[in-house]
């Protein structure tokens, strides 16, 4: 005997199944479940009681075509893996759990096709607002944002234009930072490592900023090398070995990263260099995991977390007061500050601080 009570398909649930299990009507289960209109402290937690019991989801497609929008914030970030994004994630969340809105996750790969693919799906469900890493996007990315009647933010870079909103650093302003605290430390052969350019405009922007500081007190970078792809650990490693065997005379490496730069500070370490004595190491973005390493490598607190609630609280005010994007942006640029660890050598007058 076949039961059929499992090959039956169910019926997705309605309003009318919230309403007779919890005695009151459909009307003011909408009203509940949408958190408008004047319902009674009781008459709510009796549906929001029967609803939870039965499992009902607001179909959120049928409210958005009346309002045009759903209570989603779309995020769109490069990677993943790259360990600074999920802590602006969790930044984004904390804000936004105190409101009615929701982030969903969108990576791009630093790649510009993608991102438009991206966008273009994630703008289709009518969000109530953008927030998305970067200033650089193609001209169809910057099309479908600007037209998109919603708030946009774009985080962690402020050298540039912005569509909406801008929160961030700058990034040539930190490369200049680090280059000055390198060179008031004595440093003078300097070494830069880093992420292949193309691929990463923060990080290009950093080493201009960087190139810049040292041109103006007369020296030049001694060599370089770029990499893509892989364990960053394992090619701080292959690149600080390649890069000092090439110039032996170097006294400071620069990388473009903290993962880079702590696998560069685990192959001195191994063979014996004195850090920070004979060599300087510093790295980007004042990643927390590697405070267990030997040594502390010196680094910059690229403001990851105060950039995603910054963020966030941009979107959640905005569409909380029915703002369609055309209000004008916010712009807003913190101070990032340096780390030295003990990877870099400071004069008794120096010390970890923001730009002077």
């Amino acid at each position: 005997m076949t039961d059929q009570s499992n090959s039956s398909p169910k019926r997705p649930l309605t309003l009318r199944d919230v309403s007779e299990a919890s005695g009151v009507s459909e009307m003011t289960v909408s009203r509940v479940l949408r958190n408008r209109g004047d319902v009674s402290a009781g008459t709510r937690a009796r549906v929001l009681e029967a609803a939870k019991e039965l499992g009902y989801v607001p179909n959120k497609i049928a409210g958005a075509l009346a309002s045009q929008r759903v209570n989603l914030v779309a995020v769109i970030i490069p990677s993943l893996s790259n360990m600074v994004f999920p802590e602006v994630m969790t930044a984004i969340s904390e804000v936004l759990d105190d409101t009615p809105l929701q982030p969903v996750v969108g990576v791009t790969n630093y790649k510009p096709e993608r991102e438009e693919k991206v966008l273009y799906e994630m703008l289709s469900w009518r969000p109530s607002g953008v927030i998305i890493a970067g200033l650089e996007h193609s001209d169809a990315a910057k099309a479908m944002m600007a037209s998109a009647g919603i708030p946009v933010v774009e985080i962690m870079d402020t050298d540039g234009d912005p569509i909406d909103s801008v929160v961030g650093i700058s990034h040539r302003r930190a490369g200049r930072m680090m280059a000055e605290t390198i060179i008031k430390a004595g440093y003078r052969k300097i070494g830069f490592l880093g992420t292949k350019m193309p691929l990463d405009h923060r990080a290009r922007k950093r080493f201009e900023g960087f190139t810049q500081a040292l041109a103006k007190a007369g020296l030049e970078i001694v060599d370089k090398e770029f990499y893509a792809g892989g364990s960053a650990l394992a090619k701080g490693r292959e690149m600080t070995a390649a890069m000092l065997a090439r110039n032996p005379g170097l006294d400071f490496l620069y990388f473009s990263n903290d993962m880079i730069g702590a696998g560069g500070l685990l192959y001195c370490l191994e063979k014996g260099i004195d850090v920070p004595g004979q060599i300087g190491l510093a790295g980007f973005n004042n990643i927390e995991l590697l405070d267990g390493l030997p040594k502390r490598l010196a680094t910059m607190d690229a403001c990851r977390a105060e950039i995603g609630r910054k963020a966030a609280g941009i979107i959640a005010d905005r569409a909380a007061q029915g703002d369609d994007g055309g209000s004008g942006g916010k712009r807003i640029e913190l101070s990032p500050t340096i780390n030295p660890g003990d990877t870099l050598r400071l004069r008794p007058s120096q010390g970890a601080y923001p730009e002077d």
